[in-house]
């Protein structure tokens, strides 16, 4: 029997030795509800899978509300039993990354040469800087191509020669000087959309190798590891903290909100802004602290919930929540929890693309439902790159099942402020309905 396992059924039978209800009387004390045996049977509990028997394969083989089901499940009883300490955390040299180059190459490293590193980039730190942290590894393909796009759209983002040379195909009948003419027609169209700026991805879930190590990930103690290197950056390669978007995805929006923490700690100033991608949920917890991903981790904090009831956390953590088609287990589109989890990233990557920042407008709600009767209320905002950082609470949006995900123009005017409201741009075809 796995350790999850035994201890849960340890927990029902000393629950049922000490429980002593009066005859005919059924207890109404809200200390009951901590009593597993109220809200699962013994035969649920049997059914569960040893821990390595979670792994990302299965959870995509099953469908969103299964998978949503089980990690359920293992969440509240593990918060009961406590077993999960986040005692796992691997040491900085296997924490590795790159910085993308100028040319779209990767400059790799680990965290204990990260500041060397960076200090040899020429003019590193000029403008943006956005450190992205994978919180799954790359090992699955699903997460090889996620975190794929969001490199590429922060390579047009930043004009970092992001486009391979292309095979000749039937289409390619210009000239080679026409060609790049277009090109350079191309380019000079989007100069105005695109900025400068540094990426940085730092691979932290490859450093997971399974759903125990994954479950006790000690979020506080790598992102103070972090934190530490970020104020490293700023001193020894005057970096401005004003220019830095720490960026999680995971388990690693919660080490991003620790190191934002840490940075304030050491420096007395905050980062520019956090942004979680699907938090996920904390299975192992200090003992008397808060952790995690929070409000006032940096100037502004958001986050992108598309796996709420799933691999995500429905809890609002940052200044202002999005929930793309209101809280679930999943996203329009997405077959399985992983895949729903990943789709934050994918949409944030979309908004990044030049000309795309305004693709998720959203509305303050709480709740699909009222969303979809038009009663949001607040100031409209638009999820992803676009933010603004003046606004707060929870916002609801709907989005497309495929690429692109964006609906493109904004939400349904609502009540009050919404309605006089006009739409910045409208398709063809959105226009003709």
């Amino acid at each position: 029997m796995n350790p999850l396992r035994l201890l849960c059924v340890m927990s029902c039978l000393v629950a049922a030795t000490l429980a002593t209800p009066s005859v005919g009387r059924r207890s109404n004390s809200l200390t009951d509800v901590e009593n597993p045996s109220n809200w699962v049977s013994q035969n649920e509990i049997d059914e569960l899978p040893s821990l390595n028997e979670v792994t990302l394969r299965r959870l995509q083989q099953m469908n969103t509300e299964e998978g949503a089901n089980l990690l359920d499940k293992l969440y509240h009883l593990s918060q009961f039993n406590r077993i999960f300490k986040p005692d796992y955390s691997p040491e900085p040299s296997q924490i590795k990354g790159y910085i993308v180059g100028e040319r779209g190459q990767k400059i790799e490293f680990n965290m204990d040469n990260f500041v060397q590193t960076v200090k040899r980039q020429e003019n590193f730190g000029d403008d943006e800087v956005t450190i992205y942290i994978e919180g799954l590894p790359q090992s699955w393909n699903d997460e090889k191509k996620t975190t794929r796009t969001l490199v590429q759209a922060y390579q047009q983002r930043y004009n970092l020669q992001p486009y391979p040379n292309q095979q000749e195909s039937n289409e390619d009948r210009t000239s080679s000087e026409e060609q790049q003419n277009q090109n350079r027609r191309k380019q000079n169209q989007q100069k105005d959309d695109t900025k400068t700026g540094d990426l940085i991805v730092i691979n932290l879930g490859n450093s997971i190798e399974d759903f125990e190590q994954y479950a006790k990930l000690n979020v506080e103690r790598i992102g103070e590891m972090l934190g530490n290197r970020l104020v490293e950056l700023t001193n020894t390669v005057n970096v401005p903290q004003e220019v830095i978007h720490l960026i999680g995805q995971g388990a690693a929006a919660h080490v991003a909100g620790v190191a934002g923490r840490q940075f304030t700690r050491q420096t007395g100033h905050k980062l520019r802004r956090i942004t979680g991608l699907d938090p996920a949920k904390l299975y192992g917890k200090p003992e008397n602290k808060l952790s995690g991903l929070a409000r006032g981790d940096a100037d502004f904090v958001d986050a992108i919930h598309t796996s709420a009831y799933g691999m995500g956390t429905q809890e609002r953590l940052g200044d202002v929540d999005f929930y793309p088609n209101g809280p679930s287990v999943g996203v329009p589109g997405a077959d399985n929890v992983v895949e729903a989890s990943l789709r934050a990233t994918r949409y944030f990557a979309e908004s990044v693309r030049p000309g795309n920042e305004r693709n998720f407008p959203a509305v303050a709600a709480s709740s699909y439902k009222e969303y979809k009767q038009n009663k949001g209320y607040g100031k409209r905002a638009y999820m992803g790159i676009a933010t603004s950082y003046d606004i707060e609470g929870d916002y609801i949006l709907q989005v497309n099942s495929k690429s692109p995900f964006g609906r493109n123009t904004p939400a349904q005017p609502q009540i009050g402020f919404h309605a006089v409201h006009e739409a910045w741009r409208q398709s063809p075809q959105q226009q003709r309905q």
